[in-house]
């Protein structure tokens, strides 16, 4: 069930592009959602989470940008306010999360801490 509510975090256009590419090259099923959350780990307490994944029972479900999003409800602490992006450069590749809840960053840019 789609929630109403605004969602906590958002995406660039790269970024739905990009995943929208994998869904398909990976023939991964449209009743799947694209998983965001963080779990305890990294160089700075929390590492990201972000994959495709089925729906559980305790989940928040957002429509953003027309993906299906799956968040835990205590992860929106961690993530309101989020903007994911897709990084395609000379020395970079991959999605960069840009968190303003983020205190500390790793150069991994893939953990922090609040």
């Amino acid at each position: 069930m789609i929630e109403t509510k605004e969602a906590p975090i958002k995406f660039t256009e790269g970024a739905v592009e990009q995943l929208n590419a994998i869904r398909e090259e990976q023939g991964i099923p449209h009743s799947h959602g694209l998983r965001v959350g963080v779990k305890g780990g990294g160089c700075s307490g929390f590492s990201y989470i972000l994959g495709f994944d089925e729906e559980k029972e305790n989940d928040q479900v957002f429509d953003i940008s027309g993906l299906k999003v799956l968040m835990q409800k205590s992860h929106g602490l961690y993530l309101l306010g989020m903007e994911i992006d897709f990084v395609d450069g000379l020395n970079n590749r991959g999605f960069s999360f840009n968190n303003p809840n983020a205190n500390d960053t790793c150069g991994c840019g893939t953990s922090f801490s609040s």
